[in-house]
């Protein structure tokens, strides 16, 4: 079977034995639990659960080394400190990768290089039928006399953007997703111009009014005129925007807060059914903190005025940290098929036996989403085959994963054929699977691709300590590349996932003015069940707490921003699915397809067990609204038509027989090549 036509993230169509791994051998890894602007491998990103998994430093070091190298990096020229791993698949990676700097969207404004220094806004939000929209805004713009940039240290939450004057240092801005500050302290005497008048309140403290927003002037060792402000070493600026309809008390409260940000620690807990994350903004006092709509306050005073942004009015707020709490959605691997009748299981074997007869050496592609779809597909074949017991079968199917992943997993692979394995591109740190495919060699969507390799890893080796210790070696980088817990000299820390956004980013190296973006966060949320699982049964208390971590907050922004979410402030839009969030829009579009079901297709591949725990998100009703949506003349023969209906038995019984029913006589060239008929008619099944 064919897979749908995969999108390409920088352009259109076109998964118990336990050990340790140390945090790095690198010196400036930052060993302490929480750091803030580290300049060393992959910046300060860090757990406070748990070190970094599945064995030393010295092993990972030299898996990667049998591994080999790629024959070239895409990577390109950087504007990058030296020492910093290449920071891929963040929402500044625009400012490091490509010909010229792109605009970042660190909610809720927006920043961009100039060619002088820098300019900053608070986007204006629009919203069309299908877009809502918040493009880059120059509402304050500072002439630093700088001719170039780059990014000199990074956590996953904030960025360090060093601006120069030929070799010479002028300065460094920080900014930080949730804070509406821009932070800039000066190396070097000398004065900064704007392009727009300032309006002096005081030697030290002013405002700019352009494109109809006003934003505060706060200087520390500097002084202000009606053009320019002259600092000298170590004086910092900083700019904020002054929401609207802010009293002149309010204003005098968040100026108070204006204190530069230097950097961002990330910390995560789990507990009493909850997964926590806890963001501390670096600040000599309580800083300014902006929540998106729906993470709640926990922590913070804030000043009942809001800030317009892609997901709705945002609450203006002060503390030191963002603290966040989602239920724990446990990993899964298998459907319960205990309440089906007697004919039930029959009529399911027999599919499965059916099934499984077509599952042969040719049933593979050879690149990492195509390879890894069709792996996920039959090893969830043969956990059905496993559940039903039908031995034989399971053992046949079971054989045949493991003969493909013997491949996958081989730390000498790529010496021996160019397909089905890795090498590591030591420029950017990480895995690239060979052949690659939609842009996976620019570090394009490998947490979609690896997770599947990673969950049918878990499927087949549950039982199996010698699968696991000969495939360890590998797998374990494979989660390592997209999940990290912590940096290592191999590979930076949490590689894909934005923990203030609470989920990934798709795009390597984002070369795009909206920012960087996801389309498929069932794919993610996936992929991280994929990690937690195979933590799971390879033992590691590290990767199943990460994974888990990583699937709960994933799933829950999924819910809240994707499936079901709150769309009051934008009476134009006029869908009920967003499927693809950019830093600047949210769209009701894909990269691939412009047929109706994809928007929410893209949502819902590839099912796994663990989905029925957050996609029925608002209930029945939602899913009746958005099946409207997707199928409008109530035919399921489309791609993604097998996702859909196995989403339509989540709206009731009555519901789930309907769609058994229609699944029964689904065309085969619509069953996508991660699904197959028996586990389309098993979930149906084990949900009516």
């Amino acid at each position: 079977m064919l897979g749908p036509p995969r999108r390409d993230a920088t352009g259109p169509t076109v998964p118990r034995r336990a050990s340790r791994l140390s945090t790095s051998v690198v010196v400036a890894t930052c060993v302490a639990l929480l750091v803030t602007s580290c300049t060393g491998p992959g910046g300060a990103d860090h757990s406070t659960q748990d070190a970094a998994p599945s064995a030393d430093a010295t092993t990972q070091a030299r898996s990667v080394a049998r591994l080999g190298d790629v024959a070239s990096s895409t990577a390109g020229t950087m504007r990058l400190a030296d020492g910093l791993t290449p920071p891929t698949n963040r929402w500044f990676s625009g400012l490091v990768f490509g010909d010229a700097p792109q605009p970042v969207f660190p909610t809720p404004i927006s920043w961009q290089v100039t060619g002088d220094g820098f300019a900053a806004g608070l986007p204006t939000v629009t919203a069309t039928a299908t877009t809502i929209a918040g493009g880059a805004a120059q509402q304050v713009s500072l002439d630093l006399g700088a001719t170039s940039t780059l990014v000199s240290a990074y956590d996953s939450v904030s960025v360090t953007v060093e601006h120069r004057r030929g070799s010479t240092v002028l300065g460094h801005t920080v900014i930080a997703e949730g804070s509406p500050l821009v932070s800039y302290t000066a190396a070097v005497a000398g004065t900064i111009g704007s392009a727009s008048p300032i309006t002096r309140t005081a030697a030290d403290r002013g405002t700019i009014t352009s494109g109809g927003r006003t934003w505060a002037v706060v200087v520390d060792g500097g002084t202000l005129s009606a053009s320019s402000v002259s600092v000298r070493r170590g004086s910092t600026v900083v700019l904020v925007p002054i929401p609207s309809g802010a009293s002149s008390a309010q204003v005098d409260r968040l100026v108070e807060g204006a204190t530069p940000v230097t950097g961002v620690a990330l910390a995560r807990s789990a507990s009493d059914g909850e997964q926590r994350t806890t963001l501390t903004y670096s600040s000599t006092r309580a800083t300014m903190i902006v929540p998106k709509p729906g993470q709640g306050t926990r922590g913070l005073r804030c000043t009942g005025l809001t800030y317009a942004t892609i997901d709705g009015p945002a609450p203006v707020c002060t503390g030191k940290a963002l603290s966040l709490a989602v239920d724990t959605v446990e990993p899964a691997d298998a459907l319960d098929l205990s309440g089906l009748s007697a004919s039930s299981r029959s009529s399911l074997a027999a599919q499965v036996r059916s099934d499984a007869a077509g599952v042969g050496p040719s049933s593979y592609a050879a690149d990492t989403y195509g390879g890894g779809k069709d792996l996920y597909r039959v090893a969830s074949l043969y956990r059905l085959a496993e559940s039903l017991g039908m031995r034989s079968v399971a053992a046949t199917l079971k054989a045949s994963v493991v003969g493909q992943l013997d491949e996958w997993f081989s730390v000498s692979g790529c010496g021996a054929r160019t397909a089905r394995c890795f090498a590591y591109d030591p420029t950017v740190h990480g895995l690239v699977g060979q052949e690659p495919s939609f842009g996976s060699e620019e570090f394009n969507d490998h947490h979609f691709h690896y997770g599947y390799l990673l969950s049918a890893a878990a499927m087949v080796a549950a039982d199996s300590p010698s699968l696991v210790e000969r495939w360890r070696p590998v797998a374990d980088l494979v989660a390592a590349d997209i999940a990290s817990p912590t940096a290592t000299a191999s590979f930076p820390a949490l590689r894909v996932y934005d923990p203030y956004a609470q989920h990934s980013w798709a795009s390597g190296y984002a070369p795009f003015a909206d920012g960087n973006n996801q389309e498929s966060t069932s794919e993610a949320v996936s992929a991280w069940n994929g990690v937690a699982l195979w933590g799971a049964v390879s033992g590691s208390r590290s990767w199943e707490a990460v994974g888990t971590w990583l699937l709960s907050n994933e799933a829950a922004s999924a819910r809240r921003d994707v499936l079901d979410p709150s769309l009051g402030a934008f009476p134009q839009f006029r869908r009920d699915v967003v499927s693809l969030t950019w830093g600047a829009k949210r769209d009701h579009a894909t990269w691939f397809s412009a047929a109706a079901a994809a928007p929410a297709g893209i949502q819902l591949i590839p099912m796994p067990a663990v989905a029925a725990g957050y996609v029925d998100a608002g209930g029945a009703g939602q899913i009746r609204r958005v099946l409207a949506e997707a199928v409008p003349d109530g035919r399921y023969d489309v791609q993604f038509g097998d996702y859909l209906l196995m989403y339509r038995a989540l709206a009731g019984r009555s519901a789930a027989r309907e769609a058994l029913t229609e699944a029964r006589s689904l065309p085969d060239e619509v069953i996508d090549s991660a699904n197959s008929r028996s586990y389309l008619l098993a979930w149906i099944m084990s949900h009516s």
